[in-house]
């Protein structure tokens, strides 16, 4: 596959967009807000909580690169598990200066040192966000059933209308993937086009690797292995503060789904959206649980300063680090293919 180059302009445009939109939504995460009650809550968190929090952070990480080995090997690849985790790393890394631009980075980077297709670990990249989503709907499904009142709040309060989005995107998806199939012999044979073709064929084969996998169990395994670890990564994050350190295992789940939809508008690192989806959240959760409002949200702030910090800080260590891992593995790819020419 070509490599394509991408325009500067382009780049730095996305960026100042996904900037605009982090300083807005921060803006009115932190209006009207009393940052004495903040930085008192900070000053009595127990940071221990945070660095075991981090632990589970990183173990996800690791369980994601073993089970990318599992998703690769149906299509004749078997790659290391180091490599896989260094480029994990890298694309993360990529997502905090261009949001989205991660998994592009990722399936490039493994590219680098495996030479496994772009298109069939985009692919397998897709069918994770796919696997993710259904995780995440999961959660929402234990959120409703243990948090029904504060979720219904924070969805009213926030503006969200899941449900109409959700089958809008799914609709469109369908149509789309329809046609393609309907019309692919036809389009394989137009200049250009047939390019596209065959890197959406090979896309495809990555997302059907999941029906060709040779250990469904690990699989299910290391996914339930990723989400608990991100689940305790926020979870623990409570106990670090005195004014939430009283919350329930059902409060996680709810912790959970307001950070993933938080995570999900395109800005840098996600801050802004993150605890501006943290202040409703928390307020949301405050009132079911007969407390104030105005306290929820201070207090979701306050956990938003320290989960989403936590969160970035892994990102840009373990993707700083990925930078010259992924060099020395590619220069000991290209020493091992000399040695053996």
């Amino acid at each position: 596959m070509e490599k394509t180059s991408k325009s500067p302009v382009k780049s730095i445009l996305t960026i100042v967009i996904s900037l605009a939109f982090a300083g807005f939504f921060l803006w009115l995460a932190l209006k009207g807000l009393d940052f004495k009650v903040i930085q008192k809550s900070l000053s009595k968190a127990n940071y221990l909580w945070v660095l075991l929090a981090s632990v589970f952070g990183l173990l996800a990480y690791w369980f994601r690169a073993i089970r990318w080995n599992l998703m690769l090997e149906p299509m004749g690849h078997r790659i290391s598990s180091s490599n896989a985790l260094w480029s994990i790393s890298f694309g993360y890394l990529m997502n905090l200066t261009i949001p989205r631009s991660g998994e592009v980075a990722r399936a490039t980077a493994l590219y680098g040192v495996e030479k496994v297709p772009v298109d069939k670990s985009f692919g397998t990249i897709i069918l994770e966000r796919v696997v993710d989503l259904v995780c995440m709907l999961g959660f929402l499904g234990l959120t409703f059933l243990f948090k029904y009142e504060a979720i219904l709040s924070f969805f009213k309060n926030s503006g969200i209308n899941i449900p109409t989005k959700m089958l809008i995107i799914v609709l469109l998806l369908v149509i789309g993937s329809i046609l393609f199939f309907i019309f692919r012999k036809k389009l394989v044979h137009v200049p250009f086009v047939g390019k596209v073709v065959s890197f959406i064929d090979g896309i495809f084969e990555g997302l059907t690797s999941i029906f060709k996998l040779k250990e469904k169990g690990k699989f299910i395994l290391y996914t339930l292995g990723i989400w608990i670890c991100y689940y305790f990564a926020a979870y623990l994050v409570c106990f670090a503060l005195p004014e939430t350190s009283n919350f329930t295992f059902a409060d996680g789940f709810f912790i959970i789904v307001v950070g993933t939809l938080g995570m999900i508008i395109p800005a840098s690192g996600g801050i802004g959206a993150y605890n501006l989806a943290m202040k409703y959240g928390f307020m949301a959760l405050f009132i079911s649980l007969g407390k104030s409002a105005d306290f929820g949200g201070e207090m979701g702030l306050t956990y938003s300063f320290i989960s989403l910090p936590l969160q970035i800080v892994i990102m840009l260590v373990m993707g700083l680090i990925s930078i010259p891992m992924l060099a020395k593995a590619r220069n000991n790819a290209v020493s091992d293919k000399e040695f053996e020419n």
